[in-house]
């Protein structure tokens, strides 16, 4: 009976913060200036009045905003997500196409981030002072430069000078090399400096000194014992590695030339495709909420004082 309350409660705040994020994009297109119906017919003169009269009330444009609002809620609660204005095809036909790419993208600087964070944070949390003071410079550029100018540079040395790495997307794994580290460094920087911290506490407690005492080595204790402490302080910011995965795939598919989600919704604003960015959003927020619970998990298998077993409330 409580796995179910717990269970339920979980998918009620699922629900919820997939219907706020909706709402919001609801409302705040509907500030956007412009006419959606520009976004339908282009730049094409020849559509008369009339003929804008009849894409208006096709897409629903012309009924209150109330009744606009409780349709999209309606279609959304059916998976229907509408047809997008300038592709002139179903939101989630053209989410499904552009898709891979962007999980390709960030999948692999996941894991990049992922390992560099780890051996970075067992390299510098010894006793000498030196590594952890260059590791703390280089960590503050990365997370001080921003995403397209990193690109940038990437760009500038590995491919148009050395002309180790293509430009653009050419569909091989070469060209999926300089953004997933642009995308990745940042990232990695921030895990880095949470997971440090974290590391030199955990080494500071009695169970380290237990596990020295009964002969274990060094590297040892710091990947056995204490670098499992560390990772629980980088695992709450799954919130923050979400949204800088859906956030940085916008720059960067549309500085390295990718497909993907991020490209289609740089368009989407700028063309005013309400549809689309409705679905886009939708699909962030189910994104946000899938990695949530997995982390939920994975604190729980890190941490046993986390799991409901042990009469510890679950983080």
């Amino acid at each position: 009976m409580i796995l179910l309350r717990r269970v339920g409660a979980r998918l009620g705040a699922a629900l919820l913060v997939v219907w706020g994020a909706a709402t919001c994009a609801f409302l705040v297109l509907q500030l956007v200036p412009g006419d959606p119906v520009h976004a339908v017919v282009g730049s094409n003169a020849l559509v008369s009045a009339e003929q804008r009269e009849e894409i208006r009330h096709h897409y629903g444009l012309d009924r209150p905003l109330p009744v606009q609002y409780l349709a999209y809620l309606g279609r959304l609660l059916g998976g229907d997500l509408g047809d997008s204005y300038q592709l002139q095809q179903p939101v989630a036909q053209a989410l499904a196409q552009q898709l891979r790419p962007t999980v390709e993208l960030a999948v692999g600087a996941t894991l990049v981030a992922a390992v560099l964070a780890l051996a970075v944070t067992v390299a510098t949390s010894g006793r000498a002072h030196w590594p952890r003071r260059l590791s703390g410079a280089v960590e503050l550029v990365l997370v001080s430069t921003p995403s397209f100018w990193l690109g940038i540079v990437l760009l500038t040395f590995f491919s148009f000078r050395l002309g180790w790495l293509p430009v653009s997307d050419a569909g091989g794994v070469a060209s999926l090399v300089l953004p997933v580290l642009t995308l990745a460094l940042p990232i990695a920087a921030v895990l880095v400096q949470v997971m440090r911290e974290g590391l030199l506490d955990a080494l500071r407690g009695p169970f380290v000194l237990t596990a020295r005492a009964r002969g274990l080595t060094e590297p040892a204790v710091r990947s056995r014992h204490a670098l499992r402490h560390a990772a629980l302080p980088a695992l709450t910011l799954a919130g923050w590695f979400t949204g800088t995965l859906l956030g940085g795939a916008v720059v960067v598919e549309n500085v390295f030339a990718r497909p993907g989600i991020g490209r289609i919704t740089l368009q989407a604003v700028s063309g005013r495709d309400l549809p689309l960015v409705q679905g886009v959003v939708t699909l962030s927020a189910v994104v946000f909420v899938a990695v949530s619970a997995l982390v939920e998990l994975l604190a729980a298998a890190v941490d046993p004082r986390l799991r409901p077993a042990t009469g510890v409330p679950a983080a």
